[in-house]
């Protein structure tokens, strides 16, 4: 999920038109894909702001819930097994302190491409679980971008989806977790 800021969102405006933002696309635009009128909102989402957001996606919650799971136990592990999936080069396991002098907060990641990782083979719920739930995104996305072709009158239909579906696709799965500040950080700060 994506928050954007107000005046983000009319600086965006204004920077595609050059004109003030309507009060009407003082949101992003919301489009219900369960909705039978979704296609045409998502025709005048790219037509008229460049973006949206979508809900009633179809991707099954428990595809969600159980990726949000593994993700959990995974950054539960000691240090050494999660780094057993690699140093971020950029795919695999990463971690860092951020902010200029270490003193903001942590992050760690794990940074995959979408065409199963082999750097998980130690982790195979978590490879089973990102399996569903990026092949059920990956369908929501190419239908999302070929209603856009057809909203728009790109030619041919699946010119944008192709480039998802296609093996050497350089479509990236990233899950952020911000650990507690250890106690040090917090007494000098």
């Amino acid at each position: 999920m994506v928050v954007v800021s107000k005046p983000a969102i009319e600086q965006f405006y204004y920077t595609r038109t050059n004109k003030p933002t309507p009060a009407l696309f003082t949101q992003i635009p919301l489009v219900d894909l369960s909705n039978p009128d979704s296609k045409h909102q998502i025709t005048k989402a790219c037509e008229e702001f460049g973006f949206f957001k979508v809900i009633n996606h179809g991707v099954p919650m428990e595809f969600i819930s159980l990726l949000e799971s593994e993700a959990t136990k995974f950054f539960s592990l000691p240090l050494c097994e999660k780094q057993e999936t690699g140093q971020p080069k950029p795919y695999g396991y990463g971690n860092k302190s951020i902010g200029m002098h270490d003193d903001v907060g942590w992050v760690e990641y794990l940074l995959l491409t979408t065409n199963q990782d082999p750097n998980l083979h130690r982790f195979q719920s978590f490879r089973l679980a990102l399996s569903n739930y990026m092949n059920s995104v990956k369908k929501m996305a190419c239908e999302i971008l070929e209603t856009m072709a057809d909203g728009l009158k790109i030619q041919p239909r699946n010119v944008l989806s192709k480039l998802l579906m296609d093996e050497e696709s350089d479509s990236v799965f990233r899950v952020n977790h911000y650990p507690p500040c250890p106690e040090e950080k917090l007494a000098a700060s």
